[in-house]
């Protein structure tokens, strides 16, 4: 597991902080925003979300994939390294992300009347700015544009892990956590 420094996480803090702020000009975007305890459009008029997760897509899960004990996701690697090569478990990973979800699913999620899709993400997929998960999700953003459908980001597996759910968080308990 790779750490970040003290300053790329005040910096990442700062960024999302000024998110937040910057939350009264994006509503004007066609964001969705909370008003109270409701979910409201750029006009202001209450929006229900009908949506789908995806998880398991960029975070895998392990309660998905029906491995109770030490289901996390470094686990389920560390797994596959111990009976393939290093090439066959690169190969393995691009296959996955390249296919768990693709147009044609969000083309038939919004076929079926959603309106919304949820994306777990893991931030290892992020940690610099060539790394997939911008690509990955640059694709899934466009194609739910496409489909006039909201994106719900959710930073799933943050760094240093949160709360103690380790197949949720992939937390690694031999690690430095934030929790």
């Amino acid at each position: 597991m790779q750490l970040i420094s003290l300053h790329q996480l005040l910096l990442r803090i700062a960024l999302g902080a000024l998110l937040l702020f910057a939350a009264g000009a994006v509503n004007a975007q066609g964001f969705l925003h909370a008003k109270g305890t409701s979910i409201v459009d750029g006009s202001e008029k209450p929006f229900l979300l009908r949506g789908m997760g995806l998880g398991g897509w960029m975070l895998q899960e392990g309660y998905m994939l029906r491995i109770n004990k030490e289901g996390q996701q470094h686990r389920i690697r560390q797994r596959l390294e111990e009976i393939s090569s290093p090439e066959q478990v690169k190969e393995f990973y691009d296959a996955w992300l390249s296919n768990h979800t693709r147009s044609i699913d969000i083309d038939s999620l919004h076929a079926w009347g959603f309106n919304s899709v949820r994306l777990p993400m893991h931030y290892q997929l992020f940690e610099n700015p060539s790394s997939k998960g911008y690509a990955l999700t640059d694709s899934l953003v466009a194609w739910c544009k496409a489909n006039h459908m909201y994106v719900v980001l959710d930073m799933h597996a943050a760094p240093g892990g949160q709360g103690n759910d380790l197949n949720i968080a992939d937390r690694d308990s031999s690690q430095p956590s934030l929790w």
